[in-house]
C-alpha cells in the first residue's frame, strides 16, 4: 500500500495572480510599517524638543531611543493601524486644545472666585455625578475623561465600558455643563 497525502484545497489566486492570504499579509505588513514610521516621526520630534542636546553623540542616541522606542510601541500608539483621515483628525485636536485651555482657564477663575468668596463653606457642595457618553471610541471616551480631570472642580473617577461617565464635582456649578459642550467637541474631533 502507498502512503495517503494529506490533500488539502489550496487558494486559488485572485485576477493578480497572487494568493490572497499573501495580499492581506502585505497589506498589514504595509500598515505596520506606516505605523512605525509615523510613530519614529512623532518620538523624533519630541525628543529633539525636549531635550536641548543637538550634538553628534546625543543626535545619535535619541536616533537609537527613538527607534527602539518606536519598534516597540508603534501597535500600542496605532492599535488598528493608521486611519485614512489620521492627519485631518489632528489637525481637528489641535483646534480643540486652545478651546480646552480656554475651558481650564475659567474653570480656573471660577475657582479662584469660590476660594475667595466670604461663605465658602456654603458655596463648596461635593457630590457625585453620572451621565452616559455617546462617544463610542476608546480614544474619544479617553480624551473626554482627560479633558474633564484637567478642568479644575471636576474629576473623572470612573468610566465604564459603555461609557458611563462617574465624576466628582466641587459643587453644582462644576457639573452643571456636563457633558455638554466638551463632549460635543471631542466628538467633532474624532467625527462620531
Amino acid at each position: 500500500m502507498g502512503t495517503e497525502k494529506d490533500i488539502r484545497p489550496t487558494q486559488k489566486p485572485d485576477r493578480r495572480g497572487s494568493n490572497p492570504d499573501r495580499s492581506q499579509h502585505s497589506s498589514e505588513s504595509q500598515t505596520a510599517a506606516r505605523s512605525f514610521i509615523v510613530t519614529l516621526i512623532i518620538m523624533i520630534g519630541f525628543w529633539l524638543i525636549f531635550s536641548g542636546k543637538f550634538d553628534l553623540f546625543h543626535l545619535s542616541l535619541g536616533l537609537i531611543s527613538c527607534l527602539l522606542v518606536a519598534f516597540f510601541s508603534s501597535d500600542l500608539l496605532f492599535p488598528s493601524g493608521l486611519k485614512p483621515d489620521f492627519l485631518s483628525c489632528w489637525i481637528r485636536f489641535a483646534w480643540y486644545v486652545p478651546w480646552l485651555i480656554y475651558q481650564v482657564l475659567l474653570a480656573n477663575l471660577y475657582l479662584l472666585r469660590l476660594s475667595f468668596h466670604p461663605r465658602l463653606m456654603e458655596l463648596i457642595d461635593p457630590h457625585i455625578i453620572e451621565f452616559d457618553s455617546r462617544l463610542e471610541s476608546d480614544i474619544s471616551r479617553t480624551t473626554f475623561a482627560n479633558s474633564i480631570t484637567l478642568t479644575p472642580g471636576t474629576i473623572t473617577v470612573h468610566v465604564s465600558v459603555m461609557g458611563r461617565f462617574t465624576v466628582h464635582c466641587i459643587d453644582a456649578h462644576s457639573g452643571d455643563p456636563l457633558p455638554g459642550e466638551m463632549e460635543r467637541q471631542i466628538a467633532r474631533v474624532f467625527k462620531e
